[in-house]
């Protein structure tokens, strides 16, 4: 079988095309992808510990994903994690009086921003702040009090 330098150059387009694909793919997956240039309004919301959250974090209502973390910084005065999240625009209904809680994907997973959505006629806007928060549950923390209190039993 004789290969032919036309041959030679369809399996290397194919070889390259392949690996293109698999570099967006693998994009997507990670959430480091920012292709989409969506509008988005920002908000804002303050937690003791924000764990392992991460900037690029998925924030979500309902299991859906509705924005990103944008930025977290350190408040000197407070000594709290302030979190601020890029929602889409298409996403704004959400109430003002909606809370945050910070989640941890499976047991080991990343961590993410979930969104309950309150009863409030008023609407979340640009620049607004998110009141009602629960921070991050941090893993060693509950074992550790988990082995505490199994010890105080003991005695």
């Amino acid at each position: 079988m004789q290969h032919t330098h036309s041959q030679d150059t369809l399996v290397g387009l194919f070889v390259a095309a392949s690996i293109t694909g698999l570099f967006f793919l693998a994009m997507q997956v990670s959430n480091l992808s920012s292709f989409g240039s969506e509008d988005t309004y920002k908000v804002t919301a303050r937690f003791s510990n924000s764990g392992g959250l991460k900037v690029k974090s998925p924030v979500s209502v309902a299991g859906v994903r509705i924005g990103r973390v944008s930025a977290i910084s350190f408040d000197k005065e407070t000594f709290e994690s302030i979190v601020e999240m890029s929602i889409e625009s298409k996403y704004d209904t959400i109430p003002e009086d909606t809370s945050a809680t910070i989640y941890t994907a499976g047991l080991l997973g990343e961590q993410y921003i979930n969104l309950q959505p309150g009863g409030s006629d008023e609407r979340l806007e640009n620049g607004g702040q998110i009141e009602i928060t629960q921070s991050a549950i941090v893993l060693e923390e509950v074992i550790g009090k988990y082995l505490f209190n199994k010890a105080e039993e003991k005695k």
